[in-house]
């Protein structure tokens, strides 16, 4: 194998708590009838409360997973836990010749990614042209009109006062983005929506407000004189209202081809999605790329991206004048473990490349940064970093695991990679001793 994984990045797999608990439990030789290997994969037979074994196989390229159990989990407690006794005791598995069932299911993989790939390189004339711009020609009067109708709403809101905004109703705030649904602007409904918590956000919250309305009023007055903008731009107008991106499309575009590394992943939670955002970059090229995944309900999200791994392989941006959204259109060989995290930032010249990006892309929320030698530091009831240079960032509020970082650095420079959302790093990943640790 040539990759050698670790406990903390099989247990980032786990779609719960419990799973890991399960799984932590299953990682022992004793709880399996039979284990092996070989390069591409890893397999067990484990007892259950059935008469006949689960089959539990692991592709180790992606990682991917399948098990007879009938859980509905993904990776199921079984996949775990072979995933934790093969990360901790390799030595178990002892190389040989898999067997049918897990070559038929890795055959079975081949040929479906090899449709994949045909159909992504495959362009499709439209049915109807005609049909397809009226259709467009449709769409551009709805979201036109119902841009100006959030116009007005953003003016009313500004001229009774920010102050006003605390004693609105949920209504108030859903009355206006149900209405940008309607005019088929599901982008802009998001923005309005995100509005209604700031008011209590606590300290600073009129700011906050102000900017993110004067952001969506941007985007309003860049949308009536989009036909004199960039073709990038116009894209980044576009995708922010809702206009989606054909993926078969874009994957049929030539990409980046670079030695990836897969540096942070973030999991939250929008209305009934999961939302999924695994940062790369690539080593030779530099470039940040986010890779988007997203489940409903429990569905599983995608595993093949772990980090602290690196590949080789091509990823191709989404048009925009900062591109940061990408996909990844191929993959060459199997995972590697990351060596280093790669060279970083200095807090004040991760200021400037965040403006520099800002200034092409205004609505960037999350930029993805790379602090190569910071500090975390406590001062005056709140968590900073302080780098070399002595300057500040403030942590995020959301990330509540200050102590550990601190005990992670040892009061010592370390490497940390997150994303900058306004005034805040949120930590996704340290190296630390030659370590690399998902946060």
């Amino acid at each position: 194998m040539s990759l050698t994984w670790t406990t903390e990045q099989v247990l980032a797999l786990a779609p719960d708590a419990a799973s890991a608990k399960a799984g932590r439990e299953l990682a022992t030789p004793r709880k399996w009838v039979s284990l092996g290997r070989d390069r591409q994969s890893a397999w067990g037979l484990c007892q259950g409360s059935g008469k006949s074994p689960y089959q539990t196989q692991i592709d180790l390229g992606e990682p991917a997973f399948r098990c007879s159990c009938p859980s509905r989990k993904f990776p199921c407690k079984h996949s775990l836990g072979l995933f934790l006794l093969l990360a901790a005791q390799p030595e178990a598995f002892p190389e040989q010749t898999p067997p049918a069932w897990v070559t038929e299911w890795l055959e079975a993989r081949a040929k479906r990614a090899e449709q994949r790939a045909a159909k992504s390189t495959r362009k499709e004339e439209p049915a109807d042209p005609a049909a397809q711009e009226r259709r467009a020609a449709r769409r551009e009067s709805r979201v036109a009109a119902g841009l100006q109708e959030l116009d007005l709403w953003l003016c009313d809101l500004v001229r009774s006062g920010l102050a006003s905004a605390q004693g609105k109703p949920p209504a108030f705030w859903e009355g206006i983005a149900a209405r940008l649904v309607d005019a088929q602007a599901p982008g802009l409904a998001r923005l309005v929506r995100d509005l209604s918590s700031l008011p209590a956000s606590g300290t600073g919250w009129q700011e906050r407000l102000l900017e993110r309305l004067s952001l969506i009023y941007l985007l309003i007055e860049g949308y009536r004189r989009i036909d004199t903008l960039p073709a990038e731009t116009q894209a980044d107008l576009r995708s922010l209202i809702g206009w989606t991106q054909s993926q078969e499309t874009l994957l049929a575009e030539p990409g980046l081809s670079d030695h990836w590394a897969i540096l942070g992943q973030r999991i939250e939670q929008e209305e009934h999605l999961r939302v999924q955002r695994t940062w790369l970059q690539g080593t030779e090229s530099g470039r940040p790329a986010m890779i988007l995944h997203f489940a409903h309900g429990t569905a599983p999200l995608d595993t093949s991206l772990v980090p602290g791994t690196c590949f080789n392989g091509e990823v191709v941006f989404f048009p925009g004048a900062y591109p940061l959204r990408a996909l990844i259109k191929s993959r060459e060989g199997a995972a590697e473990p990351l060596q280093a995290m790669g060279p970083g930032q200095t807090i004040a010249s991760a200021a400037e490349a965040r403006a520099a990006a800002l200034a092409r892309n205004p609505w960037i929320s999350r930029f993805p940064v790379l602090l190569e030698t910071v500090v975390p530091t406590y001062r005056e009831g709140t968590w900073v970093l302080r780098d070399t240079e002595g300057s500040l960032l403030p942590l995020h509020p959301r990330f509540d695991r200050g102590w550990q970082l601190l005990a992670l650095s040892g009061g010592y420079p370390l490497a940390l990679f997150g994303e900058w959302e306004e005034d805040h790093f949120l930590p996704l990943s340290a190296w630390a001793d030659s370590v690399f640790l998902g946060l």
